[in-house]
Order: structure tokens, then C-alpha cells, then sequence
């Protein structure tokens, strides 16, 4: 059986592991969080980087910092996984989705406009299998409306759009280290702060609430409980783990877009001949491989080609369903149609995709969809 994913291992992450039980220091925020805050900073130009004990967490912080309160609403793609708005549910929000876009999965920015209301608080975009969503015209709406723009950037690591990092461009980003993910401690997350105004409130809400950053660089006297929070500090054990990831961050990107070019290659003649659609890169957007998916043309026509690749021992798996037609949402939703995320939900087929994946693996795999084809 090829398995969907197959989480690397870089070789250093038990001699780090070893090292952070040695320090005596398990917690948080020791010198292996330090270094994974200072990796994402000094790579990528962020203003801030904090830890979280996973993207859903970081999401809730991000939710938290912009005060998000009952009546206040948030502007989401709809094709996502549920923790991009649940944590600002959670917080008394009411979410307005925003349809696909053509040609990929991402927001379609040139539906947010007439959805934009003075309860308007927040965007969230989504770059979804690490393709860009068009940030220009996201920054430009934000600026315009004077709304947050918040970037979900868990599927897109490395990633750049005009060769700008995602995640720079957002008041907020937030990155997942999810088991599934490019680089990954199991589970885990990251909050990027990009404005100065926000970074001392969110050590505070961070470290449950307390100014306790501020007691540890001698700032005050002593500690309490100043504002909302919660535990969103990981394991100095994840975090050792992680950097070991983060050391090799260059390389595995390079095999994973060796083993995504090679997929698209292998399986163009099929989209050539309409019987499949490929992943669409924009040139604004670079590839950081997430994932690689084809989509069908039809719900019947995916369950059948998933069916036959398990019957051949290989797993594939779909992917989101459409949140405003999820059971808890569907009511709350205002009844617009949302043709192109309905789309994906019910046509987009992910294939295995992992650092230790050979490509006479992926030579098999793409035999058994031409064989499903033909």
C-alpha cells in the first residue's frame, strides 16, 4: 500500500529531543523555541513569530487580537477546513463566504467587495496546496475598507507570492506543523505578527493572559493576569523537533517540487485529452508542493477513481466539503450559491505526496489512473 502521507525524518530530531530533556527545561520557550521564533524572523523578514501548540491555536490568538465580539463579521473562502473561521465563531462572529476561484481553490478576491458590510472586521485568505492567493488585490481591499487581513498560511510554507513571502503580507499569519504538512513536529503552529502594535498583546494572551514575558525580562516586579488568554505555548520537546525540520527546510522543498513536477508531467496527457484538470499555478505564485491533487469531472467519476486506486494499493483521499453547506453552518449561511467551492468539494482528489515518495512510486500511481481512464 503507498499510505496518502509519510511524515520525514530528518535524522536530528532525537539528538534535539535529547538535548531539550538534558536542558531540564520541557515547557516552552526555551532555546529550540527560540530558534524556530528567530528561523521564521530572520528567513522571512517577519516582525514577530510565536509557537503554538497548532494552527487552530494560532488562529483563536489571531481571533483574540482583533477583538472580534458578537455581531462583528469575517470574510472567508468557504473551501477551507473548519478551524480558518471556527476560531473566530468561537469569539461570536458571523462569517460571510466568498466562492473559489476558477481555476484554483483560493478566495476568488473579485467576489469580497459586494460582501463587505460596517460589520465588516476581518479577511481571512487561504493559500490553498501552497499555491498564492492574489495578494494584491487582498491588501488593496483591506486598505480600503480598513479591515484586518489575516493569512492562512498552513498549507503553503515557503511559499511567495511576486517573490514576496506568504505570511508578510497579513496583519496575522498562521502556519501549521501538522503531521501532514511540508515541515512538521506532529502538532503544532506558528502566529506571525506583521504589526508592532500587536506583538506585546499577544505574548500576554499567548502565556494565558499574564504579563509573565514581562516579569522574565525584568520589566516588573512580579506577574498577573492582565488579559484574555489561554495555554498556547508548545512543548520545548516539538519545538526540538521542529527545528531539526526547519534545518532542512531547503532540501525537502526541493524534493517535494521534484516529485509535484514529475506528477504534472506524467499526468498531462490526461488533462490534455479532458479527462482530468491539473493544479493551476498562477504566475504571481510560486509552487511550495503541499500538495498535489487532479480534479474530476464529476462526484460519480471521483469515488470510482479513489475506489480503484485503493483496489491497487494506493491511497487518495478528497479533500474539504464546503463549509456553507456544512450541518452547522448551512442555516446561518445567507443562501448564496457558491458553484466553484461546491466544485472542488465534490471533484478534487489529492494524491500521495510525501519527501520519501519515489518517483517509480509515483510512476505506478499515475499508471492506475491512465489504466481508470482508458
Amino acid at each position: 500500500m503507498i499510505p496518502f502521507n509519510k511524515p520525514h525524518i530528518t535524522g536530528k530530531e532525537f539528538e534535539y529531543i535529547q538535548q531539550a530533556i538534558s536542558s531540564r527545561n520541557l515547557s516552552g520557550d526555551g532555546v529550540f523555541t527560540k530558534k524556530c521564533h528567530s528561523f521564521f524572523e530572520n528567513k522571512y523578514g517577519f516582525k514577530k513569530a510565536l509557537l503554538t501548540t497548532s494552527c487552530t491555536d494560532a488562529l483563536e490568538m489571531a481571533a483574540i487580537l482583533c477583538n472580534i465580539k458578537p455581531g462583528d463579521e469575517v470574510i472567508a473562502p468557504s473551501y477551507t477546513f473548519v478551524s480558518t473561521v471556527n476560531a473566530f465563531v468561537l469569539r461570536g462572529a458571523t462569517i460571510k463566504f466568498i466562492d473559489s476561484e476558477q481555476n484554483t481553490p483560493n478566495i476568488d478576491t473579485g467576489l469580497i467587495e459586494q460582501q463587505i458590510t460596517p460589520n465588516t472586521k476581518a479577511i481571512i485568505c487561504v493559500h490553498y496546496a501552497g499555491i498564492s492567493c492574489h495578494m494584491d488585490d487582498l491588501c488593496e481591499i483591506a486598505k480600503k475598507h480598513n479591515l484586518i487581513l489575516i493569512e492562512d498560511v498552513a498549507q503553503a510554507i515557503d511559499g511567495y507570492y511576486k517573490e514576496k513571502p506568504l505570511g508578510s503580507f497579513g496583519t496575522f499569519s498562521v502556519f501549521s506543523f501538522h503531521e501532514t504538512k511540508n515541515i512538521s513536529c506532529g502538532e503544532g503552529g506558528l502566529l506571525v505578527i506583521n504589526d508592532e502594535a500587536f506583538i506585546n498583546r499577544a505574548e500576554i494572551i499567548r502565556d494565558k493572559g499574564t504579563n509573565r514575558k514581562s516579569f522574565i525580562n525584568g520589566e516588573v516586579d512580579k506577574y498577573g493576569w492582565v488579559d484574555i488568554g489561554s495555554s498556547f505555548l508548545p512543548s520545548e520537546l516539538n519545538a526540538a523537533y521542529l527545528f531539526s525540520q526547519l534545518e532542512n527546510l531547503d532540501n525537502i522543498q526541493s524534493k517535494r517540487k521534484e516529485l509535484w513536477n514529475y506528477y504534472y508531467s506524467k499526468l498531462k496527457p490526461l488533462e490534455n485529452n479532458k479527462f482530468i484538470h491539473l493544479p493551476f499555478v498562477p504566475n504571481y505564485s510560486s509552487n511550495a508542493a503541499h500538495s498535489f491533487y487532479i480534479v474530476c469531472n464529476s462526484l460519480n467519476e471521483r469515488t470510482q477513481l479513489i475506489s480503484h486506486l485503493k483496489t491497487n494499493g494506493i491511497t487518495a483521499f478528497f479533500h474539504h466539503i464546503s463549509l456553507h453547506n456544512s450541518k452547522y453552518y448551512k442555516e446561518k449561511h445567507d443562501g448564496r450559491n457558491l458553484p466553484m467551492s461546491d466544485y472542488f468539494t465534490n471533484n478534487l482528489v489529492r494524491l500521495p505526496l510525501y519527501f520519501d515518495l519515489k518517483l517509480e512510486d509515483i510512476d505506478f500511481i499515475c499508471e492506475n489512473i491512465k489504466a481508470f481512464y482508458n
